[in-house]
């Protein structure tokens, strides 16, 4: 995967089984090019800090601000994991559509901890 979103929970709507956060599609593209396949990642794979995937909660829905997470097989989310404030990573579909929206990128080699940040040049 070459590109991630990290992301905070900033709300829940336990009754939808949602846990709401503040990416959205301006945060990971509009691209839902899996609609069509397989399996439908809606908007990315949800992942917990270091990068593991957490079974089977998606980005399923997205505004211009704001991501929805649920469990795609309709499992009960475990609220306790997805406190207010708390991160996820969000592995997109599109990692050119993501990063073009981005002035710089940090990044990471297999841990949490930032090893450089590289500034995006924009232009043609």
């Amino acid at each position: 995967m070459a590109i991630s979103v990290l992301t905070s929970v900033i709300g829940h709507q336990k009754h939808k089984g949602w846990v709401i956060t503040d990416a959205g599609w301006m945060a990971l593209s509009r691209d839902r090019g899996t609609a069509s396949q397989k399996v439908n990642q809606g908007s990315g794979l949800v992942c917990n800090v270091e990068g593991d995937p957490l079974n089977d909660l998606i980005v399923s829905s997205t505004n211009q601000e704001h991501g929805i997470i649920s469990d795609r097989s309709k499992k009960d989310i475990a609220w306790e994991s997805f406190g207010i404030g708390s991160m996820v990573r969000i592995l997109p579909n599109h990692a050119c559509a993501t990063g073009a929206m981005y002035d710089r990128y940090y990044i990471i080699d297999g841990s949490t901890e930032i090893i450089d940040v590289w500034h995006r040049i924009n232009g043609w």
